[in-house]
C-alpha cells in the first residue's frame, strides 16, 4: 500500500503537471468549445480513462521494451499521429454542422466521444514514456509490492486526471453554448479545433 505522504507527494506533482498546457488539455478545451460542456467531459473523461492502459503497460513492463526499441516506438507514435490528423480532417469536413446544445448533439454521442478521447490518450507514446519515467520515481522498493504501488499510483493519476479534465470540459463548454447564437463563429471554431488535431498529430509524427 501507499503511505499517506507518499501519495500525498505523488498527488501534488500530478495535479501540477496534469494543470500544464499540454497537448490532451488543447484537445479537452477545443472539444468543449466546439462541442458544448458535454461533450467535453465525455472526451476529457476518455482521456483520462485513457492513463488506465499506460499504468497496465507500465506493471507489466511493456513500456519499457517500447522505450527500447525504436522500431515499435516508432509504428505507435505513427498510430497515435494518424488518428489526431483523421480527427482533424473530420472536423473540417463537418465544420459547423453540429451545433452545441439540442439535439444536433445526437449526431455525436457521447459514448463516441469518450471513446475518441481514450483511444487518443491510450495510443499516445508520449504518454507511455512519461508514465514509465514518472511513476517509478514515487515507488519506495523497500515497502515490497512494486508493481502494486505502480498501480495505485496510475489509478491516482487517472483520479485527478478525470477531475481536471472533466472542470475544463465543463467551463470550456460554457463558451462553446455562447457561441452557438452565432453559427459563422461557431463554424469557424469546429475548423480551429480541426487545426489544433492536425498540429498536434503533425507534430507526434514528426518529433523524435
Amino acid at each position: 500500500m501507499l503511505t499517506a505522504a507518499q501519495a500525498l507527494a505523488f498527488l501534488a506533482t500530478a495535479i501540477m503537471l496534469t494543470a500544464t498546457p499540454g497537448p490532451d488539455n488543447l484537445m479537452v478545451l477545443s472539444m468543449g468549445m466546439s462541442r458544448g460542456r458535454r461533450a467535453g467531459m465525455a472526451f476529457g473523461l476518455g482521456c483520462a480513462l485513457g492513463c488506465l492502459s499506460h499504468t497496465l503497460l507500465a506493471v507489466v513492463g511493456v513500456s519499457a521494451l517500447v522505450a527500447a526499441s525504436p522500431v515499435a516506438f516508432t509504428a505507435l507514435k505513427a498510430a497515435g499521429g494518424a488518428y489526431l490528423l483523421w480527427m482533424g480532417v473530420q472536423a473540417w469536413r463537418h465544420a459547423g454542422a453540429v451545433r452545441v446544445g439540442g439535439e444536433a448533439l445526437a449526431e455525436t454521442p457521447l459514448r463516441q466521444l469518450f471513446v475518441k478521447g481514450l483511444v487518443a490518450n491510450a495510443i499516445n507514446p508520449k504518454v507511455v514514456l512519461f508514465f514509465l519515467s514518472f511513476l517509478p520515481q514515487f515507488v519506495v522498493a523497500q515497502q515490497g509490492q512494486v508493481a502494486w504501488q505502480l498501480g495505485l499510483l496510475g489509478v491516482l493519476f487517472t483520479a485527478q486526471a478525470a477531475v481536471l479534465f472533466g472542470l475544463l470540459g465543463y467551463f470550456s463548454g460554457g463558451i462553446g453554448a455562447w457561441l452557438n447564437r452565432r453559427p459563422s463563429l461557431g463554424k469557424l471554431l469546429d475548423r480551429l479545433a480541426g487545426t489544433v488535431f492536425i498540429g498536434l498529430g503533425v507534430r507526434m509524427i514528426t518529433t523524435r
